[in-house]
């Protein structure tokens, strides 16, 4: 059997201009970076902003679980078979991060014959964007230190210092360092902390932003520490957003490439979901929606992280009106859930995945609180049973969803014809009435309180000491109106990642919290999330080699 990686460079790719001039988007309109990969120009957005929306479908999942789910996967192979059915279809989807690359996931561009390419490029340095905003945020944190060397006009204290470095890689160890050891000319000696990249404010801020004022004004607002008076220090006020502004000129435009079959793929920003908002830009998700009749995006990890921001900080933000959702399950994470062994996930078990369908169920539960039509799916595998497929399909049925098997692991877009089928007559006839989960005017607390009851099925919330003075002093600051993003494990519906399917009886805690003002969220930390992952006993990166020839080998 072939791998991600063989297949992905077996295709034989069209060049990237021939992909854009199928939804007319010529040769002017594009920034090239090489013949498989281009930038939109901001002349485009202004040639088609007027035109009407096309249909938007999210992709989502059940939580995340060792025996795989495969929803990148899905949303490239769905818009494959929409193509295939003659529909004018555009896939919007995240830029992997190289931290999982190296780390335990591997590369992430889909799977099998449903992937977008160039697969090597996506997966390592593509156009540059993760660079940019690396550099972006750490110039920030240059001048903020420097400010201070250079006599503290502003007064900062150092004790109250929030702006953290990045790198886009798993280093557990920059997690908590000290910086300006040495001479007096070396800097002010303090305690420092980086995080992951996609954990930064700036690729929030990045994939939030609508055009070049928008996000010059949102880097403006970023607060980078406090005086000594207590008062907020911004980018602005260290005169750093011209400068960030120029690191990220090329970066905010969206990137353009495509599936194995040719359909185009606008892949643009990459924040994690269970540390960040978990979207693509809304640049990307606006422009797509212009270009074509439908819209396939995905929100990184379970429903209770990804669907849950995409609704209430992107959708808000951004003005989004999703038309439909693809729930992602497959049979085997379904039995995990069930309490199955990974090793006996091959064996047909119809009461663990009885049992697992809980986790199916609180999703679908949890989707159609915002009013959206939700069709299930399930990608399949050769240990599937039809007994096993029947039971999910009534499963789902029963609770008001339409409901489709999904081969394009296997077959490419002609493997999801079945799922597409469903996609469209959802969206032919059943309207949405998408609304967020909860209102601006709503306290803080209210808001994680509404999530956590609502969408993880929490009997409540504790607040650590420093996590109530935080968001009360947020509050005071004028930032109460803003959503939350949740810094929650991803595997579990609870903080707890060892309790799987449809826990009860437990309460979410919040250790502390934090104002992303130039993004527009309050982040929410629970449990033991770390925004600085670390590698694993046997990285992915040891599998990883390029041979003479320059062909890489071991990405996934």
């Amino acid at each position: 059997m072939k791998t991600d990686i063989q297949i992905a460079q077996e295709a034989k790719m069209l060049p990237i201009k021939e992909v854009a001039a199928q939804y007319g988007i010529g040769e002017d309109d594009l920034d090239f970076y090489g013949k498989y990969k281009a930038k939109l120009t901001d002349e485009l957005w202004k040639q088609v902003k007027d035109r009407e929306d096309g249909k938007l479908v999210l992709v989502t999942a059940i939580n995340p679980t060792p025996a795989g789910e495969g929803k990148t996967t899905t949303s490239v192979g769905l818009g494959q078979a929409l193509a295939k059915m003659g529909k004018k279809a555009l896939i919007a989807l995240r830029e992997p991060s190289l931290g999982p690359c190296f780390g335990i996931k591997g590369g992430a561009a889909g799977g099998g014959y449903a992937q977008v390419v160039p697969m090597e490029d996506l997966n390592l340095h593509f156009t540059g964007d993760f660079h940019a905003i690396t550099s972006a945020n750490n110039l920030l944190a240059a001048l903020l230190d420097n400010h201070i060397q250079q006599g503290n006009a502003l007064g900062i204290d150092t004790r109250q210092i929030l702006w953290k470095r990045c790198v886009d890689m798993n280093d557990r160890v920059l997690r908590n360092v000290v910086v300006g050891l040495g001479a007096k000319a070396d800097g002010v000696v303090r305690e420092d902390h980086f995080v992951i990249t996609v954990a930064s404010e700036i690729m929030a801020i990045l994939c939030l932003a609508n055009d070049m004022e928008d996000l010059k004004e949102r880097l403006g607002r970023i607060i980078v520490a406090y005086n000594f008076a207590g008062e907020s220090v911004t980018a602005k006020d260290l005169k750093a957003v011209g400068a960030m502004a120029a690191l990220l000129k090329d970066a905010l435009k969206p990137n353009l490439i495509q599936t194995l079959e040719h359909t185009g793929a606008l892949v643009h920003g990459g924040p994690f979901a269970n540390i960040a908002h978990g979207c693509n830009s809304v640049r990307a998700t606006k422009t797509a929606l212009k270009l074509a009749d439908i819209v396939v995006t995905e929100a990184g990890f379970g429903a209770d992280l990804g669907a849950e921001k995409f609704f209430d900080i992107k959708c808000r933000k951004a003005g989004l009106k999703p038309d439909a959702v693809v729930l992602v399950a497959t049979v085997r994470a379904l039995k995990y859930n069930g309490g199955v062994p990974k090793n006996d996930l091959g064996t047909e078990n119809l009461e663990a995945l009885k049992k697992g369908c809980a986790n199916l169920e609180k999703h679908i539960e949890n989707l159609q609180k915002y009013q959206v039509p939700v069709v299930v799916t399930l990608n399949s595998f050769t240990t599937d049973t039809e007994a096993e497929y029947e039971w999910i399909k009534s499963f789902c049925e029963e609770r008001g969803c339409e409901f489709a098997l999904s081969e394009v692991w296997a077959k490419g877009g002609e493997g999801g014809l079945a799922l597409a089928e469903k996609v469209v007559k959802t969206l032919e006839t059943k309207e949405s009435h998408f609304r967020p989960l909860y209102e601006d005017a709503l306290s803080l607390k209210d808001k994680i309180q509404k999530v956590a009851r609502e969408i993880y099925g929490a009997d409540g919330v504790t607040y650590a000491p420093a996590a109530s003075k935080a968001l009360a002093k947020i509050e005071e600051m004028g930032f109460g109106s803003f959503p939350v993003c949740m810094a929650k494990n991803q595997y579990s519906l609870s903080d707890d990642q060892t309790k799987l399917g449809r826990p009860t009886g437990f309460s979410i805690h919040v250790r502390d919290a934090y104002v992303s003002a130039g993004a527009g969220f309050v982040v929410v930390l629970t449990g033991a999330v770390m925004t600085m992952p670390g590698l694993p006993k046997k990285p992915a990166a040891e599998m990883i080699d390029v041979n003479e020839e320059g062909v890489i080998t071991g990405l996934f």
